[in-house]
Protein backbone atom coordinates (compact mmCIF):
# COMPACT_ATOMS: atom_id res chain seq x y z
CA UNK A 1 0.00 0.00 0.00
CA UNK A 2 1.25 3.37 -1.07
CA UNK A 3 1.74 5.98 2.24
CA UNK A 4 -1.14 8.36 1.52
CA UNK A 5 0.74 12.25 2.36
CA UNK A 6 -0.59 15.71 2.94
CA UNK A 7 2.02 18.67 1.60
CA UNK A 8 3.50 19.11 4.52
CA UNK A 9 4.91 15.54 4.85
CA UNK A 10 2.04 14.38 7.39
CA UNK A 11 -0.13 11.31 7.09
CA UNK A 12 -3.03 12.23 5.45
CA UNK A 13 -5.61 10.55 7.36
CA UNK A 14 -8.58 10.94 5.26
CA UNK A 15 -6.78 10.08 2.11
CA UNK A 16 -5.02 6.40 4.03
CA UNK A 17 -9.24 5.49 5.10
CA UNK A 18 -10.30 6.07 1.81
CA UNK A 19 -7.63 4.48 0.43
CA UNK A 20 -8.17 1.11 2.52
CA UNK A 21 -11.67 0.60 1.87
CA UNK A 22 -11.16 1.20 -1.64
CA UNK A 23 -8.31 -2.09 -1.40
CA UNK A 24 -10.42 -4.24 0.53
CA UNK A 25 -13.35 -3.52 -1.50
CA UNK A 26 -11.41 -4.75 -4.32
CA UNK A 27 -11.37 -8.46 -2.46
CA UNK A 28 -7.38 -8.38 -1.47
CA UNK A 29 -6.46 -10.83 1.27
CA UNK A 30 -4.07 -8.70 3.19
CA UNK A 31 -2.33 -5.39 3.24
CA UNK A 32 1.68 -4.65 3.33
CA UNK A 33 2.39 -1.48 4.92
CA UNK A 34 5.68 0.29 4.72
CA UNK A 35 7.33 -1.42 1.99
CA UNK A 36 9.15 0.07 -0.82
CA UNK A 37 5.39 1.42 -2.90
CA UNK A 38 4.89 2.94 0.88
CA UNK A 39 8.05 4.93 0.74
CA UNK A 40 8.51 3.69 3.59
CA UNK A 41 12.53 4.84 4.78
CA UNK A 42 12.25 8.28 4.06
CA UNK A 43 8.99 8.58 6.18
CA UNK A 44 9.40 10.21 9.50
CA UNK A 45 9.51 7.63 12.48
CA UNK A 46 6.01 9.65 13.93
CA UNK A 47 4.39 8.73 10.57
CA UNK A 48 5.25 5.27 9.78
CA UNK A 49 4.02 4.69 13.56
CA UNK A 50 0.78 6.75 13.17
CA UNK A 51 -0.09 4.56 9.60
CA UNK A 52 0.25 1.39 11.36
CA UNK A 53 -2.25 2.57 14.08
CA UNK A 54 -4.37 4.30 12.05
CA UNK A 55 -4.94 0.89 9.29
CA UNK A 56 -4.53 -1.61 11.65
CA UNK A 57 -7.74 0.08 13.59
CA UNK A 58 -9.89 0.82 10.52
CA UNK A 59 -8.99 -2.99 9.24
CA UNK A 60 -10.01 -4.56 12.37
CA UNK A 61 -9.40 -7.95 11.71
CA UNK A 62 -10.87 -8.26 8.66
CA UNK A 63 -7.49 -8.92 6.64
CA UNK A 64 -4.01 -9.55 8.07
CA UNK A 65 -2.19 -6.19 8.25
CA UNK A 66 1.66 -7.29 7.46
CA UNK A 67 3.71 -4.05 8.51
CA UNK A 68 7.57 -3.15 7.10
CA UNK A 69 9.93 -2.52 9.52
CA UNK A 70 13.30 -2.42 8.00
CA UNK A 71 15.70 0.02 8.56
CA UNK A 72 19.65 0.85 9.31
CA UNK A 73 18.96 0.69 13.38
CA UNK A 74 17.81 -2.74 14.94
CA UNK A 75 16.14 -0.75 17.77
CA UNK A 76 13.97 0.97 15.42
CA UNK A 77 12.85 -1.71 13.76
CA UNK A 78 12.11 -3.67 17.37
CA UNK A 79 9.98 -0.79 18.34
CA UNK A 80 7.73 -0.03 15.16
CA UNK A 81 7.38 -4.45 15.64
CA UNK A 82 6.07 -3.43 19.06
CA UNK A 83 3.46 -0.83 17.68
CA UNK A 84 2.46 -3.03 15.19
CA UNK A 85 1.89 -5.95 17.32
CA UNK A 86 0.00 -3.67 19.57
CA UNK A 87 -2.23 -2.52 16.70
CA UNK A 88 -3.15 -5.98 15.75
CA UNK A 89 -0.97 -6.68 13.09
CA UNK A 90 0.04 -10.21 11.84
CA UNK A 91 3.46 -10.10 11.22
CA UNK A 92 6.22 -8.09 9.85
CA UNK A 93 9.05 -7.65 6.73
CA UNK A 94 12.29 -6.75 7.12
CA UNK A 95 14.89 -5.86 4.40
CA UNK A 96 18.27 -6.06 4.85
CA UNK A 97 20.14 -3.44 6.34
CA UNK A 98 20.92 -0.83 4.01
CA UNK A 99 24.04 1.82 3.39
CA UNK A 100 26.81 -1.02 4.87
CA UNK A 101 25.86 -3.84 3.14
CA UNK A 102 25.93 -6.91 5.28
CA UNK A 103 27.73 -10.29 4.22
CA UNK A 104 25.83 -13.60 3.80
CA UNK A 105 26.93 -14.45 7.15
CA UNK A 106 26.11 -11.04 9.14
CA UNK A 107 22.40 -11.60 7.53
CA UNK A 108 21.67 -14.61 9.11
CA UNK A 109 23.14 -13.32 12.39
CA UNK A 110 20.96 -9.93 11.87
CA UNK A 111 17.77 -12.33 11.02
CA UNK A 112 18.07 -14.60 13.57
CA UNK A 113 18.77 -11.78 16.58
CA UNK A 114 16.04 -9.70 15.20
CA UNK A 115 13.52 -12.97 14.94
CA UNK A 116 14.60 -13.72 18.19
CA UNK A 117 13.29 -10.30 19.75
CA UNK A 118 10.02 -9.43 17.57
CA UNK A 119 6.80 -9.73 19.16
CA UNK A 120 5.12 -10.91 15.52
CA UNK A 121 6.15 -13.37 12.78
CA UNK A 122 8.66 -12.01 10.28
CA UNK A 123 8.88 -12.25 6.54
CA UNK A 124 12.59 -11.70 4.33
CA UNK A 125 12.36 -9.21 2.21
CA UNK A 126 14.62 -9.76 -0.60
CA UNK A 127 14.93 -6.70 -2.14
CA UNK A 128 18.50 -6.40 -3.99
CA UNK A 129 17.53 -3.08 -6.06
CA UNK A 130 17.28 -0.84 -3.33
CA UNK A 131 19.53 -2.60 -0.29
CA UNK A 132 22.87 -3.21 -2.14
CA UNK A 133 22.50 -7.03 -1.20
CA UNK A 134 20.50 -10.22 -2.26
CA UNK A 135 19.50 -12.46 0.60
CA UNK A 136 21.30 -15.83 -1.07
CA UNK A 137 19.36 -18.64 -1.51
CA UNK A 138 21.23 -20.64 0.93
CA UNK A 139 20.10 -18.18 3.63
CA UNK A 140 16.88 -18.38 2.75
CA UNK A 141 16.83 -21.42 3.54
CA UNK A 142 18.92 -21.69 6.53
CA UNK A 143 16.57 -18.76 7.92
CA UNK A 144 13.17 -20.66 7.20
CA UNK A 145 14.58 -23.15 9.96
CA UNK A 146 13.99 -20.40 11.95
CA UNK A 147 10.62 -20.50 14.13
CA UNK A 148 9.69 -17.20 13.97
CA UNK A 149 10.01 -16.50 10.02
CA UNK A 150 7.51 -17.22 8.32
CA UNK A 151 8.17 -16.73 4.69
CA UNK A 152 9.84 -14.48 1.82
CA UNK A 153 8.76 -11.41 -0.47
CA UNK A 154 10.81 -11.20 -3.01
CA UNK A 155 11.09 -8.20 -5.14
CA UNK A 156 14.31 -9.10 -7.28
CA UNK A 157 12.45 -9.44 -9.97
CA UNK A 158 14.93 -12.46 -10.43
CA UNK A 159 12.43 -15.42 -11.88
CA UNK A 160 15.58 -17.91 -11.36
CA UNK A 161 16.18 -17.13 -7.56
CA UNK A 162 12.54 -16.78 -6.99
CA UNK A 163 12.11 -20.93 -8.55
CA UNK A 164 15.12 -21.61 -6.75
CA UNK A 165 14.02 -20.72 -3.59
CA UNK A 166 10.66 -21.72 -3.96
CA UNK A 167 12.24 -25.32 -5.21
CA UNK A 168 14.75 -25.30 -2.08
CA UNK A 169 11.62 -25.20 0.40
CA UNK A 170 8.99 -27.36 -1.51
CA UNK A 171 8.86 -29.61 1.28
CA UNK A 172 8.17 -26.70 3.74
CA UNK A 173 4.60 -25.71 2.57
CA UNK A 174 4.39 -23.28 5.70
CA UNK A 175 7.03 -20.86 4.67
CA UNK A 176 5.21 -18.68 2.06
CA UNK A 177 7.26 -17.12 -1.07
CA UNK A 178 5.07 -14.00 -2.11
CA UNK A 179 6.26 -12.19 -5.32
CA UNK A 180 7.18 -8.36 -5.14
CA UNK A 181 6.89 -7.23 -9.06
CA UNK A 182 3.49 -7.84 -10.71
CA UNK A 183 4.48 -8.43 -13.79
CA UNK A 184 5.39 -12.76 -12.54
CA UNK A 185 2.29 -12.84 -10.38
CA UNK A 186 0.65 -15.08 -12.60
CA UNK A 187 3.51 -17.46 -13.67
CA UNK A 188 4.78 -17.39 -10.21
CA UNK A 189 1.43 -18.67 -8.24
CA UNK A 190 0.28 -21.50 -11.10
CA UNK A 191 4.12 -22.54 -9.81
CA UNK A 192 2.68 -22.95 -6.73
CA UNK A 193 3.88 -19.44 -4.90
CA UNK A 194 1.97 -18.15 -1.58
CA UNK A 195 0.48 -15.23 -3.70
CA UNK A 196 1.79 -11.89 -4.42
CA UNK A 197 2.40 -8.36 -3.00
CA UNK A 198 1.04 -6.12 -6.26
CA UNK A 199 1.29 -2.56 -5.49
CA UNK A 200 -0.93 -2.28 -8.80
CA UNK A 201 -3.52 -3.21 -6.21
CA UNK A 202 -3.60 -0.05 -4.99
CA UNK A 203 -5.53 1.60 -8.40
CA UNK A 204 -7.08 -1.87 -9.28
CA UNK A 205 -7.81 -4.52 -6.59
CA UNK A 206 -10.34 -6.47 -7.81
CA UNK A 207 -7.81 -7.53 -11.02
CA UNK A 208 -4.90 -8.80 -9.19
CA UNK A 209 -7.62 -10.55 -6.63
CA UNK A 210 -8.84 -11.98 -10.33
CA UNK A 211 -5.27 -12.70 -11.58
CA UNK A 212 -4.74 -15.05 -8.13
CA UNK A 213 -7.29 -16.81 -8.12
CA UNK A 214 -7.71 -17.43 -11.73
CA UNK A 215 -3.65 -18.88 -11.04
CA UNK A 216 -5.10 -20.83 -8.05
CA UNK A 217 -7.63 -22.37 -9.76
CA UNK A 218 -5.15 -23.35 -12.80
CA UNK A 219 -6.76 -21.99 -15.09
CA UNK A 220 -4.22 -21.16 -18.13
CA UNK A 221 -6.21 -19.05 -20.02
CA UNK A 222 -7.56 -16.57 -18.11
CA UNK A 223 -4.27 -16.54 -16.35
CA UNK A 224 -2.89 -15.38 -19.22
CA UNK A 225 -5.80 -12.97 -20.20
CA UNK A 226 -5.67 -10.89 -16.91
CA UNK A 227 -1.67 -11.11 -16.83
CA UNK A 228 -1.79 -9.29 -20.11
CA UNK A 229 -4.19 -6.77 -18.63
CA UNK A 230 -1.80 -6.08 -15.95
CA UNK A 231 0.99 -5.90 -18.41
CA UNK A 232 -1.26 -3.44 -20.05
CA UNK A 233 -1.50 -1.09 -16.90
CA UNK A 234 2.11 -1.53 -15.65
CA UNK A 235 2.88 -0.23 -19.72
CA UNK A 236 0.39 2.93 -19.28
CA UNK A 237 1.29 3.52 -15.90
CA UNK A 238 4.45 3.20 -14.34
CA UNK A 239 7.25 4.06 -16.64
CA UNK A 240 6.12 8.28 -17.16
CA UNK A 241 9.22 10.50 -16.70
CA UNK A 242 12.76 8.87 -15.93
CA UNK A 243 12.78 8.46 -12.29
CA UNK A 244 13.81 5.48 -10.68
CA UNK A 245 10.41 6.77 -8.27
CA UNK A 246 8.20 6.50 -11.61
CA UNK A 247 6.63 3.61 -10.37
CA UNK A 248 5.20 5.35 -7.44
CA UNK A 249 4.88 8.74 -8.65
CA UNK A 250 2.38 6.94 -11.11
CA UNK A 251 0.58 5.03 -8.48
CA UNK A 252 -0.24 8.26 -6.31
CA UNK A 253 -0.83 10.29 -9.38
CA UNK A 254 -3.75 7.94 -10.26
CA UNK A 255 -5.13 7.52 -6.94
CA UNK A 256 -5.12 11.13 -6.89
CA UNK A 257 -6.79 11.53 -10.37
CA UNK A 258 -9.04 8.79 -9.15
CA UNK A 259 -9.95 10.91 -5.50
CA UNK A 260 -9.09 8.76 -3.28
CA UNK A 261 -5.87 10.06 -1.98
CA UNK A 262 -3.35 13.07 -2.68
CA UNK A 263 0.24 12.60 -4.82
CA UNK A 264 2.52 14.07 -2.66
CA UNK A 265 5.94 11.82 -2.27
CA UNK A 266 7.81 11.72 0.34
CA UNK A 267 10.59 14.32 0.32
CA UNK A 268 12.75 15.06 -1.54
CA UNK A 269 10.73 13.34 -4.17
CA UNK A 270 7.85 15.73 -5.98
CA UNK A 271 4.82 14.61 -8.04
CA UNK A 272 4.07 14.58 -11.38
CA UNK A 273 4.18 17.98 -13.69
CA UNK A 274 1.38 18.90 -15.25
CA UNK A 275 2.58 17.29 -18.28
CA UNK A 276 3.41 13.96 -16.46
CA UNK A 277 -0.23 13.89 -14.48
CA UNK A 278 -2.51 14.72 -17.93
CA UNK A 279 -0.87 11.94 -19.45
CA UNK A 280 -1.47 9.39 -16.43
CA UNK A 281 -5.19 10.82 -16.78
CA UNK A 282 -5.67 9.78 -20.58
CA UNK A 283 -4.29 6.47 -19.66
CA UNK A 284 -6.58 5.77 -17.00
CA UNK A 285 -9.10 7.10 -19.06
CA UNK A 286 -7.64 4.41 -21.62
CA UNK A 287 -7.81 1.67 -18.73
CA UNK A 288 -11.43 2.81 -17.94
CA UNK A 289 -10.65 3.94 -14.24
CA UNK A 290 -12.00 8.00 -15.42
CA UNK A 291 -14.70 8.87 -17.37
CA UNK A 292 -13.60 11.96 -20.58
CA UNK A 293 -15.43 14.49 -18.11
CA UNK A 294 -13.60 16.52 -15.84
CA UNK A 295 -14.46 14.13 -12.44
CA UNK A 296 -14.23 10.31 -12.38
CA UNK A 297 -15.84 7.49 -12.26
CA UNK A 298 -15.54 4.43 -10.18
CA UNK A 299 -12.22 2.50 -11.60
CA UNK A 300 -14.03 -0.73 -13.53
CA UNK A 301 -10.97 -2.27 -15.43
CA UNK A 302 -9.99 -6.08 -14.35
CA UNK A 303 -14.03 -6.28 -13.18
Amino acid sequence: MVTPLADSGRLDAAGTARLVEHVLAGGVHGLFLLGTTGEAPDLPYAVRHELVRRVCAQVAGRVPVLVGVTDTMYDESLRLAETAAASGAAAVVAAPPYYFAPGQPELVEYYARLADNLPLPLFLYNMPSQVKVSIAVPTVVELARHANIAGLKDSSGNIGYFNACRYALRDRPDFAILMGPEEAMGEVVLMGASGGVPGGANIFPRLFVDLYEAAVAKDVDRVRALQERVMHVASLLYGVGHHNSSFVKGVKCALSLMGICGDALAGPREPFNAADRALIRARLVELGALSNEKGGAPPRYGA
